[in-house]
């Protein structure tokens, strides 16, 4: 699954670079969509974890990252995905993992 994004000024936080919330909300919502990815017709899923390490920081000049997701794991109850949020040159920015609750719905 991906997801692409452009960081703006607008994204900053008080110390000057694009605040985690918005390396977070890519990186959740890929890793969070290949598990969806996975489920049948009456599944439903929420996260219950997500872990994200920020390697660098991220600015408005590093133009458009891309979040990709892949599936690790997809059970019957639970899912677990990795993502990594990178540059259009594949500079590593972030990377995260999730475990997902999977249940009827």
């Amino acid at each position: 699954m991906v997801f692409q994004g452009t960081p703006q000024h607008r994204h900053y936080n008080p110390i000057g670079s694009v605040h985690g919330g918005f390396h977070a909300t890519l990186l959740d919502s890929c890793v969070a969509c290949a598990i969806q990815s996975t489920l049948e017709a009456g599944q439903g899923y929420t996260t219950i974890e997500l872990k994200v390490n920020y390697i660098r920081a991220l600015t408005d000049r590093v133009g458009p990252v891309r979040a990709e997701g892949r599936v690790i794991h997809a059970g019957k109850q639970i899912g677990t995905a990795e993502g990594k949020l990178v540059d259009a040159d594949g500079k590593l920015y972030a990377h995260a993992t999730t475990t997902c609750l999977i249940f009827n719905v």
